[in-house]
């Protein structure tokens, strides 16, 4: 079985990003639909990456190709802001208005009028909320009283809502309590599965990336070599 053409490739790249060694990644290829976890890499050096992947930064060595376009080629605001449609990313660092309810914060890729949500946004939100495993009793709870499980959802839940092409996460799992970090990796599974989602996951947590990934691999920092194995379901396997 031949192997598919990358949407994400990375070769030979070093980026400097104020580390005590730079984020060094000598091969990756991620195919369509596929599911990548990478671990031994710190959350700066994850939001480097999805910056690369992006194309808001530059590698300083190597090249990196998202969708077959070497993103050096995106040298244009106007050409760069038009492929971030393609992206969805799970964060962190992604803002929650702590005191709107969950709802208006679900909301807010579709619209700023979030007060009140109409109800044509409440019901793409709450199918939404549904897909990633959201309650529909937290939705009109406030975001700051929200557990971590639930929070970790509601960022796949916005990362999802404009039904991109790539989905990159960073660190997904870090908040979580150790018995729900499984179960999430399962959430993030059953859903890019079902969208058909080429995803490139960030993560040091095992019990998250290998219930949510096809792959599994450990970037050597020194050398920027990934080891790992394909686990089955994909490639033949």
């Amino acid at each position: 079985m031949s192997i598919p053409s990358a949407v994400v490739e990375m070769t030979a790249v070093r980026k400097n990003y104020g580390a005590l060694r730079p984020l060094r990644i000598q091969a990756l290829a991620v195919g369509p639909g596929e599911r990548v976890a990478v671990a031994g890499i710190d959350a700066a050096g994850a939001e480097m990456v999805v910056n690369l992947v992006t194309g808001a930064s530059l590698p300083d060595e190597g090249e990196i190709r998202v969708f077959g376009v070497p993103t050096r080629d995106l040298a244009n605001g106007d050409a760069w802001l038009a492929s971030l449609d393609r992206y969805g990313i799970v964060t962190e660092r992604a803002v929650m208005l702590e005191g709107a309810t969950l709802v208006q914060n679900l909301a807010l890729p579709f619209t700023l009028e979030i007060d009140p949500v109409s109800a044509g946004t409440r019901e793409r939100v709450a199918r939404l909320a549904e897909e990633c495993g959201v309650g529909a009793a937290w939705l009109d709870q406030p975001a700051a009283g929200v557990p971590a499980g639930i929070r970790a959802r509601a960022h796949l839940v916005r990362a999802i809502a404009l039904g991109p092409e790539l989905l990159l996460l960073e660190h997904p799992s870090a908040a979580l309590p150790a018995e729900e970090r499984r179960a999430f990796g399962e959430v993030v599974r059953r859903v890019c599965e079902a969208r058909a989602l080429t995803t490139l996951m960030i993560s040091s947590d095992p019990e998250f990336s290998s219930s949510a990934a096809h792959r599994v691999l450990a970037l050597e920092a020194a050398t920027g070599a990934l080891k790992g194995q394909a686990r089955r379901g994909w490639f033949g396997f």
